[in-house]
């Protein structure tokens, strides 16, 4: 088990495209998702993956993490997972000691865009870059699981 530390923020301007360094194109459905946890298929690219999270709030959770087959993860996502999918392209910044992934959503979380990146210890002192906005890190409307039953595009 491993025990993911995670902060997300809104972005104040797009400055943080001068500094991408790649990209994955993702595919994602949450099914059998309940008070306890969140169960997600991830397709990224070319690799898929079995993903269980504990259902918190905060910054901290448990987090287990399994590759299976991508035919498999297709097959997940058509028919057994809640809809609409979750679509975003992820770009990577590197900012000093950190990698921070934008998530920029297409499909019905269109216009969404967010910025995580992962910490050692929830006490960790970040730099935060210039092109950050606000934390939005205990919202649970930007938890993808939640962006399923309340779609970025239906947000007033």
């Amino acid at each position: 088990m491993a025990i993911e530390i995670e902060k997300k923020f809104l972005l104040a301007n797009d400055d943080w495209r001068k500094s991408v360094s790649r990209s994955s194109r993702y595919i994602q459905g949450y099914m059998g998702s309940n008070r306890n946890c969140s169960i997600r298929v991830r397709i990224e690219d070319n690799d898929a993956h079995l993903n269980i999270k504990s259902a918190t709030l905060g910054i901290t959770r448990k987090e287990y993490d399994y590759v299976i087959p991508v035919a498999d993860a297709h097959e997940i996502l058509e028919t057994l997972c809640d809809k609409p999918l979750i679509e975003k392209t992820r770009y990577y910044v590197e900012h000093l000691d950190h990698t921070w992934e934008i998530d920029v959503f297409s499909g019905e979380n269109e216009g969404l865009v967010v910025a995580e990146v992962e910490l050692d210890d929830e006490d960790e002192e970040i730099s935060l870059p210039d092109w950050i906005g606000a934390d939005v890190s205990n919202d649970p409307r930007y938890y993808n699981v939640c962006l399923i039953s309340n779609p970025y595009k239906t947000w007033q």
